[in-house]
């Protein structure tokens, strides 16, 4: 009665069961009796020297024959955890090089950049005030008439003399370059131009003169660059620290000791 009721209902919308079905399977005729097969499975590593390296490790256990399907599942293993380590080193990496200067919810508590850019200004101005304080000392030696000198004194006078030497051939390399630059005269920047265009602004019949000047000093194409994701030393050695597998390991060692 079900059957009869569900013919009834598509009998009264116009529509026959069996001409739907004999079009349905002759649009997928094509599918029918057909044979999907999978991809050839290429491994990832190199088959021989892969089986050599296993057949070592097995004679050590007391096993004499491995087969290539174990070789080749391996290699996928292989494939499938390096995959799994570069995508968990590359979010740390990710994550280190996250700036928040931008963001609302984060205020900068500490610049260490500018606290060693001061110390590095500190120990720039002690360095000058010492070299001035010995260069003063040794003005004052070499100025000195006195007859009877002792050996330190004239160690100081030759020092001084040096370094007179040494300030007056600074100064006559500094005029040399200045003459130099005041003969060559002031640099011009080069143009950018790109050859393709020209030739096509050179070429081209049917161009307007206005077009063929904004194809003849246009810039080249410039074409996104890449980005790129550095990884170091330092994530690899945190993605060993959070692994379970690797926090006590002697690679992560041997890494801290580099």
């Amino acid at each position: 009665r079900d059957d009869d009721d569900i013919n009834d209902v598509a009998s009264m919308a116009g529509v026959n069961l069996n001409e739907e079905s004999a079009r349905i399977m002759a649009t997928n005729s094509d599918l029918v009796g057909t044979q999907i097969q999978s991809c050839k499975d290429e491994p990832f590593l190199a088959a021989i020297p892969l089986h050599k390296r296993i057949l070592e490790t097995a004679k050590k256990l007391g096993i004499t024959d491995v087969p290539a399907e174990v070789v080749t599942f391996i290699s996928h293993a292989t494939q499938s955890r390096l995959r799994a380590v570069i995508e968990k080193v590359t979010v740390i990496t990710q994550h280190r090089m996250e700036s928040y200067k931008d963001d609302e919810w984060y205020e900068q508590a500490t610049d260490v950049r500018s606290q060693l850019k001061f110390f590095e200004q500190l120990e720039r101005l002690e360095k000058q005030r010492k070299d001035e304080q010995e260069r003063e000392i040794l003005l004052k030696a070499a100025k000195s008439r006195s007859r009877q000198e002792d050996p330190e004194q004239a160690r100081l006078k030759q020092k001084a003399k040096e370094m007179q030497q040494q300030e007056l051939a600074q100064m006559r390399q500094r005029d040399a370059n200045l003459t130099a630059l005041a003969a060559i005269g002031p640099r011009k920047k080069r143009r950018l131009e790109a050859p393709g265009l020209l030739t096509l602004a050179g070429e081209g019949a049917g161009l307007g003169a206005g077009s063929q000047a904004g194809l003849g000093t246009g810039s080249p194409r410039q074409y996104p660059r890449q980005k790129i994701t550095r990884v170091n030393l330092r994530d690899f050695i945190f993605y060993m620290e959070q692994e379970p597998a690797m926090s006590h390991s002697l690679l992560l060692y041997r890494a801290l000791l580099k």
